[in-house]
């Protein structure tokens, strides 16, 4: 055998056998911009050209949910004007004024990309899509997508319109926070209703990832001529929240299945603690007992990449000592979990038994008792 094709077969070898041991190789995408990303660090899985400016098209529109949840009530009412009724693109078919509650609108915007429903709710949260376009842009470099400006609120073609997909993973890892994001970008089916029809609105979730791919629980395709086929996706196993972004992909559903396989291949959940665990002990004032014990209200683990576990640490705020009575169950404090000086979870810290407050004759006997000791020892 020749000198080179031996070391080529010792080269190839050796590559299987790495990835085989759990080092998989890069996923190969045909997506122009890509990332995957652990949602609750926001640590990144892989990326490629993520930071490269690009058209969103309708991945805008989990900005607008994000600024309409914060700013507006599911229960308010929304009239449709008609410049929202002829928003051009994919609708959910407004009729100018049409009223809706501002929930059902959520879901016809996010399920079925309604243009037309992003601008009803921009005009009924800031009186104007430019001022509502304002909002979300000063949302988004408030939580670190600084890439990104916005000039409206449904991804429509606009020069000055661009974000990227490092930036669309941290709004979508920033909207998983609320659980009200959580629930509408993983619906798969609702009915709304239809004013003036004599059916319902029945819409069908546009992101097929939430049938077809394991744990998949959002968030928002788009599509322009621009920007090409974009997704970002979500998806939830064993507490391990990823999102991947793709941006003008010939294949998006593909890319993004790869992207999330790739990131679950490279985070395992880590314990950091268990439910029930004692956490700490605190000192009870005027208690029958002296003492209670603190214990996690709930298990709590952290997704790990390998080599990056020493980046999170816990840390427990609760008081040294506490007045009596203690109810079994109290809330005494919280233990919080960092990732890099960065919180990323709390658990309430539970009191572990009911402790009654001491008699007035045994307070009065108590104090006594440590005032004759007192005495004792200085005459001593």
């Amino acid at each position: 055998m020749k000198k080179t094709a031996f070391i080529a077969l010792i080269l190839f070898l050796f590559t299987t056998t790495a990835t085989a041991w759990g080092a998989p190789a890069e996923p190969s995408i045909t997506a122009k911009s890509a990332i995957v990303i652990e949602a609750s660090t926001g640590r990144i899985i892989y990326a490629k050209a993520a930071a490269d400016r690009r058209p969103p098209a309708s991945t805008t529109k989990m900005m607008t949910l994000i600024v309409a949840l914060e700013h507006g009530k599911l229960d308010d009412i929304v009239t449709a004007s008609p410049k929202a009724s002829a928003t051009e693109g994919s609708t959910m078919w407004l009729a100018p004024g049409e009223q809706l509650k501002l929930g059902d609108l959520l879901y016809g915007m996010m399920l079925v990309s309604g243009n037309d429903a992003t601008v009803a709710v921009a005009e009924h949260i800031s009186g104007s899509l430019d001022k509502f376009a304002r909002l979300m842009t000063e949302k988004a470099h408030a939580i670190g997508a600084i890439n990104t400006n916005f000039t409206n609120s449904s991804g429509l073609p606009d020069p000055k319109h661009y974000s990227t997909a490092a930036d669309l993973a941290r709004i979508a890892a920033y909207g998983y926070k609320n659980p009200l994001f959580s629930k509408i970008v993983g619906t798969k089916h609702i009915v709304v209703p239809w004013p003036g029809k004599d059916h319902d609105r029945d819409l069908y979730n546009e992101n097929k990832l939430l049938w077809q791919y394991e744990g998949g629980n959002g968030v928002k395709t788009g599509y322009t001529d621009e920007a090409g086929r974009c997704l970002v996706s979500g998806a939830k196993r064993k507490d391990i929240q990823l999102v991947a972004v793709v941006l003008d992909g010939d294949r998006m559903w593909e890319d993004s299945i790869k992207l999330l396989d790739y990131g679950f291949s490279r985070t395992q959940p880590v314990k950091m603690f268990g439910q029930g665990d004692i956490m700490k002990t605190v000192k009870v004032i005027d208690g029958k007992k002296e003492q209670v014990r603190l214990v996690a209200a709930s298990a709590l683990s952290v997704p790990a990449l390998a080599g990056d576990r020493e980046g999170f640490s816990t840390v427990i705020e609760a008081p040294d000592r506490i007045d009596a009575p203690v109810v079994a169950g109290q809330k005494l404090g919280t233990v919080k979990t960092f990732y890099r000086n960065t919180e990323i979870a709390s658990v309430d810290l539970l009191a572990t038994e009911q402790i009654e407050r001491k008699s007035f004759f045994s307070l009065l006997w108590g104090s006594l008792w440590s005032f004759f000791t007192f005495i004792v020892r200085n005459l001593a």
